[in-house]
């Protein structure tokens, strides 16, 4: 199996790897830092460099449990020694926007009890959707006001791998209406904000509320009699060169 990376380590912005797969367009390595898209955040993209030649990594997927990086140009053979760099500018607005999901899910969860029913995100924007009745203006700027208290307090973020049987002993580890974990998986990874969030989650997150910024809620529809989508957006900011503390 490939090692993820970023599972435990989402400011890795270069890595070195073998191939251990060719396709007709792409590659599988032994150890990867490329997320490969799933709930709701993008593929990462960026680079590949071997033997004098550089690849661009158009898009990453999961398929048959290996972690395909699809590839600009004829790809290497298996044994090839490369280096992997990430696009870091656009990794880094996805991990401030997913982590900016976590505290809107994380906010109407402690302050109404309300399901995430759907949701998706593009650098800085994201939607998701709650099991609301009724969603009115001054609900939305209370959220937003309260969202933005999180972000102030700088709660760190921390990420652990844990036995599934120990992960599901955490009282609401799964926040969406329906459970998306696979029932054959050994060990579920979990994402805290603490003192606010605690779930499930496969993505990519900054280490602290702090770097999300300030988010503004963007917009607020009804997507039917108990679904109501909120649509946040962040401010630009320049990544870090390297990992915080």
């Amino acid at each position: 199996m490939t090692e993820l990376l970023y599972q435990t380590d989402s400011y890795r912005q270069a890595f070195e790897a073998v191939v251990v797969e060719t396709g007709e367009s792409g590659v599988v390595l032994d150890r990867t830092a490329f997320y490969p898209g799933g709930g709701g955040q993008p593929c990462d993209t960026g680079w590949l460099e071997a033997g004098g030649l550089k690849f661009e990594v158009r898009s990453v997927r999961k398929a048959e449990g290996a972690v395909w990086h699809d590839l600009a140009g004829a790809p290497p053979q298996p044994g090839t020694p490369v280096l992997g760099a990430l696009d870091w500018p656009h990794r880094y607005d996805l991990m401030r926007t997913h982590t900016a999901m976590h505290i809107l899910c994380g906010v109407i969860w402690r302050d109404h009890g309300a399901s995430v029913t759907g949701g998706n995100m593009e650098p800085l924007r994201g939607r998701m959707d709650f099991e609301f009745e009724t969603m009115r203006q001054e609900l939305v700027r209370e959220i937003e006001e309260r969202v933005n208290a999180e972000v102030a307090a700088a709660r760190a973020v921390r990420v652990s791998i844990l036995p599934r049987h120990q992960a599901f002993q955490i009282p609401d580890l799964i926040r969406t209406k329906i459970n998306l974990l696979p029932q054959g998986i050994s060990e579920v990874r979990v994402v805290e904000i603490v003192g606010l969030d605690l779930q499930a989650d496969g993505g990519t997150h900054v280490a602290s509320t702090a770097e999300v910024g300030r988010m503004r809620i963007l917009e607020y529809k009804s997507k039917g009699a108990i679904n109501k989508r909120l649509v946040v957006g962040l401010e630009p900011a320049a990544p870090p060169a390297a990992p915080p503390g």
